[in-house]
């Protein structure tokens, strides 16, 4: 199903997710602050897991626009 790059890509993007959603980096989103009235923290939260589906969706759609027609 998924060959070549955009197995590569799905992979990098499973990693960046890891990264991102990891103790350090999420650490900082952790402040008694808001923004636009909303908690900092659950926002980025939001922010970041959006930003990763939308990745998923670009790098799968991409895909298979870019794979030759099979042969009938």
């Amino acid at each position: 199903m998924f060959d070549g790059l955009v197995a590569q890509r799905l992979v990098a993007l499973f990693l960046a997710g890891m990264v991102l959603l990891n103790f350090p980096l999420l650490a900082l989103w952790d402040r008694d602050a808001t923004w636009g009235g909303l908690p900092l923290f659950p926002l980025a939260l939001f922010a970041i897991w959006t930003g990763l589906i939308a990745g998923l969706a670009w790098v799968v759609e991409r895909g298979q626009a870019d794979a030759p027609e099979p042969d009938e």
